[in-house]
């Protein structure tokens, strides 16, 4: 019998084995929201191509030769590219000695006779975060590929992609998880409690790669209520506190981001989240106060983490990296604010993802105008693509803070 890591989306796992084990595609899409688990089944669609100790429906194997060098992550014949560098992107690379990181690389890499004899895999995670000129780059792979060659695109937004690549690709979509079974994915890990699963759960918004990501940070889901406070509370506020508060904000979304994206026990492709990876070693939990002042940290990784964050006078900055991933974790989380606000301004509470700020949400969505909520919502995700296309970390949370008022442009 074979070993899947995918949970929850037998139906997608079965199509695209399916599909792959017949030959009726080289190349497959699967999107889905992310953390969903596009990379874990790509995981174990490569293991099923790769494993040598079984055949038909017992593959993957997990004890055979191939299945062991998947699982360790260093197979030869599997080539992974993930977004990278400051601005999150996928890049296309240089034309000589192309980076095995980059499209060019992995399009060498490709061209190549397998190492172990059998089949070549690639996975390419984040591949909406391809630019044009990356994503022409592979198209010409896609289009005629060496024999034994197949390609997984994991995508969030797979409208991102040139439609001369969707059209190449046999697409699989994701969709996000019921609450049971999150809590029986959790459960089975050993990662939390049936009550804290089904919350977690909840606050993942249905995707058991961030649920399992906040199961093993529990300070960053602490750190998620105290920012999603904060949020609302600048509801309320001066200009000036608004502004003021978008440096707390960011400033405790990147810790947020940092204890998300560390990397746990679990199976190979298990994403943490939308933030991608992360230096580890840096949970620290800011939380922001509640009514102005400087955020405060507690239980610091070491001295010099909440400096890095926070910089004083006299200290260095935070990378660009970092600073923009924790733009990515605070839009996110602003969204499910905007959300939960919604629900509860249009009566129905009992769809609020985060049922612990019902009370706070009840209160401020009692000054909102309903109609708002769908242009302070679009707002926040064309805040996300210019976040994107490199636009200042900085700046676009400002502008946010300053639009996120009761009134005419408020969710």
């Amino acid at each position: 019998m074979a070993e899947l890591r995918t949970r929850g989306h037998e139906t997608a796992l079965a199509v695209a084995r399916a599909v792959i084990e017949a030959g009726g595609a080289h190349a497959l899409l699967l999107a889905g929201p992310a953390g969903v688990g596009k990379t874990t089944l790509a995981l174990d669609l490569a293991a099923v191509l790769l494993c040598t100790g079984a055949t038909g429906p017992a593959r993957p194997c997990r004890a055979c030769r191939g299945c062991r060098m998947v699982e360790s992550g260093n197979h030869p014949d599997l080539h992974r590219v993930a977004p990278d560098g400051p601005g999150g992107q996928i890049k296309i690379g240089e034309r000589t000695n192309a980076d095995p990181g980059t499209v060019r690389g992995l399009v060498s890499s490709l061209s190549l006779l397998p190492i172990e004899g059998g089949a070549r895999v690639a996975i390419v995670e984040g591949a909406h975060r391809m630019n044009d000129d990356a994503q022409s780059a592979l198209l010409k792979t896609l289009e005629e590929p060496a024999a034994g060659v197949t390609i997984f695109l994991c995508a969030d937004e797979e409208e991102r992609l040139l439609p001369t690549i969707r059209s190449r690709c046999a697409r699989v979509r994701l969709g996000t998880l019921g609450l049971r079974e999150i809590e029986a994915i959790l459960g089975d890990l050993g990662a939390a409690d049936p009550p804290t699963a089904a919350r977690l759960g909840r606050l993942a918004g249905g995707r058991p790669g961030l649920a399992l990501a906040y199961a093993r940070a529990p300070e960053a889901v602490l750190a998620r209520t105290e920012i999603a406070r904060s949020l609302l509370d600048l509801l309320g506020a001066s200009r000036a506190r608004r502004l003021a508060g978008a440096r707390e904000l960011l400033a405790s979304a990147g810790i947020v981001a940092a204890a998300l994206a560390e990397p746990g026990p679990a199976s190979p492709g298990e994403a943490a989240g939308p933030t991608g990876r992360s230096p580890r070693n840096r949970r620290v939990v800011t939380r922001p106060a509640r009514t102005g002042g400087q955020a405060t940290a507690a239980s610091p990784a070491d001295p010099g983490d909440e400096a890095e964050t926070q910089p004083a006078e006299g200290t260095r900055r935070a990378p660009a990296s970092e600073r923009r991933r924790a733009a990515g974790q605070l839009i996110e989380i602003w969204r499910e604010v905007a959300r939960d606000l919604a629900v509860v301004r249009l009566g129905q509470p009992g769809q609020v993802r985060d049922t612990g700020l019902l009370e706070d949400l009840t209160a401020a969505a009692q000054s909102l105008d309903p109609a708002a909520a769908p242009r302070f919502l679009a707002r926040l995700a064309r805040a996300g693509e210019l976040l994107d296309v490199n636009v200042g970390p900085e700046l676009l949370v400002d502008g946010l803070v300053i639009a996120w008022r009761p009134r005419d442009a408020a969710a």
